[in-house]
């Protein structure tokens, strides 16, 4: 047994994993990002080449029994987030058919008895409360006769593929950009990166968006100005939803790589003789690194359940827009849907964070 996991583990065999994840993962962004369709054997690929490289990396360095246990303490989290949710929902005034002009006695009792709200609260959360141990969600209040379920897998794709072109652009512009930042320290360079990226936080989404559409869809008219159906309609929106992370990732990675070009291992460094390149790309960069993977965990799950705004304004059909109108809806069932999926991706990509810490400084032991 002990053979089989070292020899699953020799670094042979994991860079094969790391290497396939990588390359189907390129893949599956590129062939997405130009509207092909993918073929089931890359998500297959993707999906086992994934699971190995995490399955290898928590038997390296020993962390199984944490594993379960955030998973455990995950499952835990999820059920008391919908069990406040639910009580919160029912303690609102008004309900979800409250309408101006009165509904007849008789078709409010029917309504009332279809979706259950004529019994006790105990019996609506334990009924409730049933369904999610069986993967059961209810039934929207809005859209008639469909399962929250359905409407998640109709909605939450849409949501993870806008956010996922949005963190790649994010790093890809935010770390390039605070690194060099960083490197020309108090220079006219240094300002004008640090404008560019106080502006990308600052200036709100609503306000971005129509400027960019105005400009790029009327004025040039090189990309689509809304809806979700092909390349050109990609690239407004995700460029919009990663300009303020790109510029706090941007901010972060230029503060901290000042911050450890003062610490005792890089002098240290520079008096062994070592290159600079090699000093600041193979130690400092990957210290340097910490601050952005703790920002990194609550932005990725922010990003992939979409941004509200952005989806609005785009008229985008993902979960945002759903998440919108079930609040002003008073949709109970989708609005706990949309909250337990946004709480688990939350749990998830903290959980991965909390595990890459010790991938990136070798001090730190998860444990």
């Amino acid at each position: 047994m002990f053979k089989k996991i070292n020899f699953l583990t020799s670094s042979f065999i994991e860079k094969i994993f790391n290497w396939l994840c990588l390359v189907s993962f390129v893949l599956l962004i590129v062939l997405s990002f130009l509207y092909y369709k993918i073929p089931f054997f890359l998500w297959l690929v993707f999906f086992i080449s994934l699971f190995s490289c995490f399955f290898i990396y928590i038997i390296k360095k020993r962390v199984f029994l944490y594993v379960i246990g955030r998973i455990l303490e995950a499952l835990l989290t999820l059920f008391i987030v919908a069990s406040i949710t639910f009580v919160l929902l029912r303690m609102l005034p008004g309900g979800p058919f409250d309408q101006e002009k009165t509904l007849p006695p008789e078709i409010q009792a029917n309504i009332s008895a279809k979706y259950h709200l004529d019994k006790p609260l105990y019996w609506q959360y334990t009924h409730y409360i049933k369904g999610l141990f069986r993967g059961y969600l209810g039934e929207s209040y809005k859209y008639t006769d469909r399962n929250i379920a359905d409407i998640l897998k109709d909605s939450l794709p849409v949501s993870i593929q806008l956010g996922i072109y949005a963190l790649i652009l994010a790093f890809l512009v935010g770390i390039p950009l605070g690194v060099f930042s960083a490197q020309k320290q108090d220079s006219w360079q240094d300002r004008a990166a640090m404008i560019f990226s106080i502006s990308g936080i600052s200036l709100p989404s609503f306000v971005v968006a129509p400027i960019f559409i105005l400009f790029f869809s009327f004025y040039l008219a090189w990309l689509k100005p809304a809806l979700w159906e092909g390349t050109l309609f990609y690239i407004l929106p995700a460029v919009v939803l990663a300009l303020r992370p790109a510029g706090v990732i941007a901010r972060l990675t230029r503060s901290s790589i000042l911050d450890v070009l003062s610490y005792d291992f890089v002098r240290t460094a520079r008096a062994k003789g070592l290159n600079e390149k090699t000093i600041f790309y193979k130690h400092i960069l990957k210290n340097a690194f910490l601050p952005v993977l703790t920002f990194s965990g609550p932005l990725i799950a922010g990003i992939l359940t979409g941004s509200f705004i952005v989806e609005k304004i785009f008229a985008i059909p993902g979960l945002g827009q759903h998440f919108i109108n079930s609040v002003s809806n008073r949709d109970y069932p989708l609005i706990l849907g949309a909250l337990l999926v946004y709480s688990s991706l939350l749990i998830l990509s903290n959980m991965i964070v909390d595990l890459l810490y010790a991938y990136f400084d070798p001090r730190i032991k998860v444990s």
